[in-house]
């Protein structure tokens, strides 16, 4: 009996040489295509029939650039995360940060949410991507809270608007709230209410294969990265679409004169109504600031606006839009749950504070 053997060169019809040079061109474009979606989106909002300052001009405005900018994200970050998970099992990542590590984790992955300025849903593609590498599902929590809502844009405009002691003050509990979360979330072992298809990815089933038992050469991972490209995108891509235009219609309708007056009471139902009236909304760090600035400018207290501007960018209804082709509607309550009771914990204290 005789069986093929296939050395590394006759898997590909194209040199690896080329592939390395696509790959890094590739990663060119979609960085100058990235820079230009801003500009881009301005320009496609000006030829609708209304003017850019409307309602209408700046809920379409939010789409057209909110979209792509997610779609990119997306493609980028579970494209880097196959070619990653191609060198680590998930076998390998779970037991490096799962039991007495998971705390460490935690840590980790809610100080690298710091450094990374992601809106909610931006946020999204970096958790899937995290998660399909069979990363302790708390861990990956902590990282969704913390991207969108501690970050270096909302504590330097927190430092300018309210001054250094609100700033720093909101970092710390902001940190707090991403790793209680996780590691709770991760102690409840809800990992059986994931999705089934992110369940199958997490519990390894569809991990990466060595072909032919030979050792995977660098265009198989490329391979494997545009593959998990293909699969995840066929999965979410009209729930992006969806929860990005729910958040368009907001951010171009809400009026902010409604909420003013609601968080403006001196009341203790202040706090719980300003984190429900956030929730639905979506907006990032940046675009959230000139609405606290306007609340806090017409007498809002600081913990209600600080729990409003916790809840828009780590609880957003169009974030749990997307998330629902991850996690089940079980876990997504659990989620806002135990964040939302961190967000009025800390608008609780601000107020009792300052």
């Amino acid at each position: 009996m005789t069986s093929e053997t296939h050395t590394p060169h006759s898997r590909h019809e194209f040199p690896a040489w080329s592939w390395h040079v696509g790959v890094a061109a590739a990663a060119v474009a979609w960085w100058l295509v990235y820079r230009q979606l801003l500009p881009a989106s301005a320009r496609m909002t000006a030829l609708f029939p209304v003017q850019p300052d409307s309602h209408a001009g700046s809920a379409i405005a939010f789409f057209l650039y909110d979209v792509p900018k997610v779609m990119m994200l997306l493609a980028l970050i579970v494209f880097a995360m196959g070619v990653v998970r191609s060198f680590f099992s998930p076998e390998k990542t779970r037991a490096f940060l799962s039991g007495k590590r998971e705390g460490a984790g935690n840590v980790m992955a809610a100080g690298l949410g710091v450094l990374t300025p992601f809106c909610s849903c931006s946020a999204v593609p970096l958790f899937i991507g995290f998660v399909s590498a069979g990363i302790p599902l708390g861990v990956t929590f902590s990282f969704l809270i913390s991207a969108p809502m501690v970050n270096e844009v909302a504590l330097v405009l927190l430092f300018g608007l309210v001054g250094w002691k609100v700033a720093v003050t909101y970092l710390v509990f902001g940190l707090a709230i991403a790793i209680v979360a996780g590691f709770v979330i991760g102690n409840l072992r809800l990992e059986g209410w994931l999705q089934d298809w992110v369940r199958d990815i997490h519990s390894g089933a569809d991990a990466p294969v060595v072909i032919d038992g030979e050792q995977l050469s660098m265009v198989d991972r490329y391979r494997l990265g545009i593959e998990a490209v293909r699969e995840i995108f066929a999965k979410v891509w009209i729930w992006i679409i969806l929860g990005i235009g729910v958040g368009a219609l907001i951010h171009g309708y809400v009026p902010e004169d409604l909420m003013a007056r609601i968080m403006g009471a001196n009341a203790w139902w202040s706090v719980p109504a300003a984190v429900v009236i956030g929730i639905p909304m979506y907006t990032n760090a940046a675009g959230v600031i000139p609405i606290v600035e306007a609340l806090l400018g017409k007498g809002a207290a600081v913990g209600t606006v600080l729990a409003f501007m916790m809840s828009v960018i780590a609880l957003s209804l169009p974030e749990m839009i997307i998330l629902r082709q991850v996690l089940t509607l079980r876990l997504i309550a659990v989620f806002i749950g135990v964040v939302g009771s961190g967000i009025l914990a800390v608008g609780f204290l601000f107020n009792a504070i300052f």
